[in-house]
């Protein structure tokens, strides 16, 4: 019977296949067909009856699927109707029985940056971990399937920079561990992390503080501080007036630098930071002292735009190194975030004040969830009279 089959089947050849122009069936024998669509297209279909009514079976595209493979297809779909098996219905289970193949690590590290940078207000964090993950991960991991990653891949990955370049290779590390975390959450691979630190990685890796010592930034210990505001106020420019500004706020400099006069309220003697300028994405009201709305009632007087401390650059704030080359003019060598170090040494050894309000005027975030959960207030009051006793220690002759 096989071999009737095939020797009926041979009408068509791919010259003949291929010379087919007009709409309609083209038969090669043992119910397979060459169809041409009205536009031209070719397929290759199997026809049969089943519970009397014909159907056509697809086999693929002429010339894709060539007639020696859509003779072969026939042959199973015959096999499948004499088994009283319709091969449409075979072919859509089979479809939707098989395995799914888990994407790579790069897709899914794709998918996860799509669903998360929206909510990282910072520029420069988004454009890091893109550099981060296409530099030191997807060489290593990108083309491996999700599901199929492990320790042996991640260690691979990090440690050709664990030691030259630990805060990177740690932050990779991490980031690495949430793409594969967002794997797991969306069903992609199973078990324990490979690239989860506590309890694992650390057990192959040395710990980045004995790789690379802790450098704090460098602090003016703060009984200098009286003198080194004398030394400040005898400078008129603008970038002297903000770095005094955020010395008494104990505000970052970026904060500092970025203040607009919509946040000022004079009358109620605050600052009030939007969320999306806080480093922990909260709003956060600073209580101005009698010299700090000094300052701003001078730079009010001066207003060229809506920047409390505007720049040369029309439309523009100072920029970040005009404060930090000021202090080194001066002849100290601190930094400008040091400033904030020295408050809190003072707060801490010279003052009744809680230290949660000392934490507060710098706008930590708090790292414990329990006592964040709890904390409602932001000791505003407290703040305010901490912060004109700052001023009064700054101002001490």
């Amino acid at each position: 019977m096989g071999f009737h089959v095939a020797r009926v089947r041979h009408k068509l050849t791919a010259a003949k296949a291929a010379s087919c122009k007009k709409p309609g069936y083209y038969s090669d024998g043992a119910n397979l067909y060459l169809k041409v669509g009205p536009t031209g297209s070719k397929s290759c279909v199997y026809r049969f009856t089943m519970a009397g009514r014909t159907r056509d079976a697809g086999i693929g595209h002429f010339p894709t699927v060539t007639l020696l493979k859509a003779r072969h297809e026939a042959d199973n779909c015959r096999r499948l109707v004499a088994s009283g098996i319709d091969p449409i219905e075979a072919k859509r289970e089979a479809q939707n029985n098989k395995p799914q193949l888990a994407p790579t690590f790069q897709q899914c590290a794709e998918a996860y940056l799509a669903s998360h940078e929206a909510g990282w207000r910072n520029p420069k964090h988004r454009a890091q971990w893109r550099s981060t993950l296409s530099t030191y991960a997807y060489p290593h991991l990108g083309y491996k399937s999700v599901d199929q990653i492990t320790t042996d891949d991640v260690v691979a990955a990090l440690q050709p920079i664990w030691n030259d370049k630990p805060e990177t290779a740690s932050r990779v590390r991490g980031r690495i561990e949430s793409v594969l975390n967002s794997a797991k959450a969306r069903g992609l691979r199973q078990g324990e992390n490979p690239a989860q630190w506590r309890g694992h990685l650390d057990h192959l890796l040395p710990s980045k503080r004995k790789l690379k010592k802790v450098v704090h930034h460098a602090a003016l210990p703060y009984r200098q501080m009286p003198e080194f505001m004398q030394a400040l106020r005898k400078h008129t420019s603008v970038s002297a007036k903000c770095l005094e500004f955020t010395v008494l706020t104990c505000a970052r400099t970026g904060e500092a630098l970025g203040a607009r006069w919509t946040e000022i309220d004079f009358d109620q003697r605050i600052w009030i930071l939007p969320a999306h300028r806080m480093k922990g994405g909260k709003e956060h009201r600073v209580p101005l002292s009698d010299r700090a709305l000094e300052i701003l009632r001078k730079m009010n007087a001066l207003r060229r735009n809506d920047f409390v401390f505007p720049g040369t650059k029309p439309g523009r704030p100072l920029s970040q190194m005009t404060l930090a080359m000021l202090v080194r003019r001066m002849g100290y060598a601190v930094t400008v975030h040091g400033f904030r170090s020295t408050f809190r040494d003072w707060a801490a050894e010279e003052t009744p004040f809680s230290r949660e309000a000392a934490e507060m005027a710098l706008a930590h975030t708090i790292p414990d969830a329990v006592e964040a959960a709890y904390r409602r207030g932001d000791l505003f009051k407290q703040r305010a009279q901490m912060m004109n006793r700052w001023e009064s220690h700054c101002d001490q002759s």
